[in-house]
């Protein structure tokens, strides 16, 4: 019998500034840690480049957008993954000629982009003027065979639709992961949405039978507390990793990937899926 196919991915969680070369760098120093742990993949936080710029409407953050060939975070994570032989999914605010969007650089571990995928659903409320940013992404759900896996990436306001979890796991993905910036809701103060963020991706690893990687930022931004609570969901939905709401770092969990394929199999959820019956859901409401 051969060796179980095992992988063992992180996720960073931190609070960035306006200054990007101190996030790049902050950033690596929490990829390098979590690779001398042991991680083969690891998920720094959503737009890690700086502040989440999208809390109002500011023309001047237009002048943050690269194209993704051409991104400093995208050249800065591809050296530290070719140097550590690991993958980093890198979340950034690309520009491509006249288009914006909300954008993920897979970056395998010699340091190779293998793709980019660009956010499918677009937020558009008080403290999440994204919409004003970006545009729908127009690349479809990707997912991305790695050295260490098959990989499926959504980006944060992606996580709250089964559907995307849903066609990844179909596509193949053995681990969704998540970068995220998500915190208190201006207009609702009283509002705290953290344990219904985390339920929402948690039913993504049950009902897909598939672990699920979010990291988040912290720290408050000019009245906008972002909230944490990264975690590590299994297969079965057990949160085998986790950190609160003010912790800097990393978590880790190791996942193997064939024992998970063969629970999938057995859970039936695939087996007893009815595609011919799920009409109403490609239809516009």
């Amino acid at each position: 019998m051969s060796a179980p196919r095992t992988i063992t991915v992180a996720a960073i969680q931190a609070a960035f500034s306006k200054d990007l070369q101190a996030n790049l760098e902050l950033v690596a120093g929490h990829v390098r840690a979590a690779a001398a742990d042991g991680a083969q993949v690891i998920l720094p936080p959503e737009l890690f480049q700086g502040p989440y710029f999208c809390r109002e409407e500011k023309e001047d953050w237009f002048r943050a957008a690269y194209p993704a060939d051409e991104h400093p975070a995208v050249a800065r994570m591809s050296a530290l993954a070719k140097e550590l032989g690991v993958v980093i999914p890198t979340s950034i605010f690309e520009r491509e000629g006249n288009h914006y969007y909300n954008s993920l650089v897979l970056i395998d571990a010699d340091g190779s982009a293998l793709g980019t995928y660009r956010k499918s659903h677009i937020p558009d409320g008080p403290g999440y003027e994204e919409k004003f940013y970006f545009r729908p992404g127009n690349t479809g759900f990707r997912v991305w065979n790695t050295r260490f896996g098959r990989l499926g990436v959504g980006i944060c306001w992606d996580q709250w639709f089964p559907e995307c979890a849903r066609a990844m796991t179909l596509m193949g993905a053995e681990i969704l992961f998540y970068p995220t910036a998500i915190g208190s809701e201006p207009e609702e103060p009283d509002l705290e949405t953290s344990a219904m963020w985390q339920r929402a991706m948690v039913g993504h690893a049950v009902h897909n039978v598939i672990p699920v990687v979010a990291a988040n930022r912290i720290g408050n931004e000019d009245g906008q507390t972002f909230y944490g609570h990264s975690f590590i969901a299994d297969h079965r939905g057990e949160l085998v990793a986790e950190v609160g709401d003010t912790e800097t770092g990393h978590i880790l969990a190791t996942f193997d990937l064939d024992a998970i394929h063969l629970a999938r199999a057995s859970f039936g959820f695939f087996r007893d899926r009815r595609p011919e019956l799920y009409g109403e859901l490609t239809k516009s409401v």
